[in-house]
């Protein structure tokens, strides 16, 4: 499926049916150089060969996954348009369509009708809005776990707001006592809670976050950019289940389409809980809304010009695979899931492997067996290159030595971090590939 032509034909079809809406128009004769075009493209696709096969099975490293034809062709269509969904009078069709997806994943995560939200070129962007809303809110230090994304600190920092990181406990989730004590000290303005780190795939207790931030009058950002999705699944641990559940009691939410919701890059999406918060977004540009009164995106969003192909490209996907419990799209998450644990099970019992912390969701962390942590970092790197020699493309990533040493005792440390070996199994292919990629994994040993 991810190089196949089958889907030409489909774009053809679907842009005369598009041309047929402007047929009324007054012919255009002018035409590019078709030739000179075509020239271009040839070389740029050879430019092109110098990219790892990001939509493989056989790439189970980074996450990165290739959209679904679906998504890409929508996208394609719409540039034809190029609408930009900052006013309405840039992207009339498109914002409509942003609005009913966006209304779609709030309902998802259980907020209300009421909610406030919009796409984002990307989770960056989204977890920025998200901060700046909590800075205007209230003042205070922003609050996220060793293991969150970096881009808290960073956007913190953009935004002058203090910024200070929790310890995590031994499955890379927000320690809660450390949390409690933190907050006990004052002076906190928003948690954010991570369900879904990048790093492990770790996802924070957000019924005991929820809680404690309730008690101590602090708002609570959850950054699902990555895991968001997986809300949808059925093979999620209790705890996790339970987190997820209360992502309805959060302030703010975001997630990344364009991760697991099979989007071309950038596709993000920030959402509010309580939609009075519109009012930190007051602005007077009166020259991008000329022929219409009703509100618009660009009213709510700290973006101006944003592709409203992206939300063409999300809308034709969630009429095609709607975002719910039980459907072929919450499907393909679990076997993302079972993919995992079975990877995870397999290493656990080989003598060669040593593995972490059980995964929550689709990512796992491995390593070599033997030597000390810091031959384990040589060897992660090199059986990282031998693999992709293989055509196995696989991850390394650097952790702490407090994170890491409760699963391996045994292990001499002579580092304070060690760089672990780690897959993210983010296709549901993975799951018919694994006795492929084991086999791989164990060539790379040699």
């Amino acid at each position: 499926m991810w190089f196949d032509r089958e889907r030409f034909p489909l774009i053809e079809d679907a842009v005369a049916k598009l041309a047929a809406g402007y047929s009324n128009l007054p012919a255009d004769d002018s035409a590019p150089d078709w030739d000179a075009i075509k020239d271009v493209l040839g070389r740029t696709a050879e430019r092109l060969h110098d990219n790892f096969p990001y939509g493989h099975p056989l790439y189970a490293g980074q996450m990165l996954k290739p959209p679904h034809p679906v998504a890409q062709l929508a996208y394609w269509l719409a540039t034809f348009i190029n609408p930009n969904n900052h006013a309405l009078d840039g992207g009339r069709a498109s914002s409509a369509m942003e609005k009913e997806v966006v209304a779609e994943l709030a309902g998802m995560f259980g907020f209300g009708e009421q909610h406030l939200g919009h796409l984002t070129s990307g989770g960056t962007m989204a977890n920025l809005e998200a901060l700046y809303v909590a800075g205007q809110e209230r003042e205070g230090v922003i609050l996220a776990s060793e293991q969150a994304h970096y881009t808290h600190s960073r956007i913190s920092g953009v935004l002058r707001l203090p910024f200070e990181s929790v310890p995590v406990d031994r499955f890379a989730r927000m320690d809660m006592d450390a949390l409690e004590q933190r907050l006990k000290q004052g002076g906190v303005s928003t948690i954010v809670a991570t369900l879904g780190t990048t790093a492990a795939g770790a996802v924070d207790p957000l019924v005991d976050i929820i809680r404690l931030a309730r008690e101590h009058g602090v708002r609570v950002h959850v950054d699902s950019a990555y895991g968001g999705y997986f809300m949808l699944a059925e093979g999620l641990s209790e705890k996790a289940v339970m987190a997820y559940g209360m992502i309805r009691e959060a302030d703010s939410v975001v997630i990344d389409p364009h991760k697991h919701g099979l989007q071309p890059y950038g596709c993000g999406c920030i959402l509010f809980r309580d939609p009075k918060v519109g009012r930190h977004y007051a602005h007077d540009s009166p020259y991008t809304y000329f022929s219409s009164d009703e509100l618009h995106l660009g009213e709510i969003s700290l973006e101006c010009s944003r592709a409203g192909a992206a939300a063409v490209a999300l809308w034709a996907t969630h009429q095609l695979l709607p975002p719910e419990r039980g459907g072929e799209f919450a499907n393909d998450l679990d076997r993302c899931l079972t993919a995992a644990h079975q990877l995870h099970g397999d290493l656990a019992q080989s003598e060669h492997w040593q593995t972490f912390m059980p995964p929550e969701l689709d990512i796992i962390l491995f390593a070599e067996k033997g030597g000390d942590s810091a031959s384990v970092s040589a060897r992660s790197q090199a059986i990282f290159e031998a693999a992709a020699k293989q055509d196995l493309h696989i991850a390394v990533a650097r952790f702490p030595r407090a994170l890491i040493e409760p699963w391996w005792p045994q292990l001499e440390w002579n580092s304070d971090s060690i760089t672990l070996l780690r897959s993210c199994l983010m296709k549901p292919e993975h799951l018919h590939w694994l006795p492929e990629i084991r086999n791989r994994l164990e060539e790379s040993l040699n």
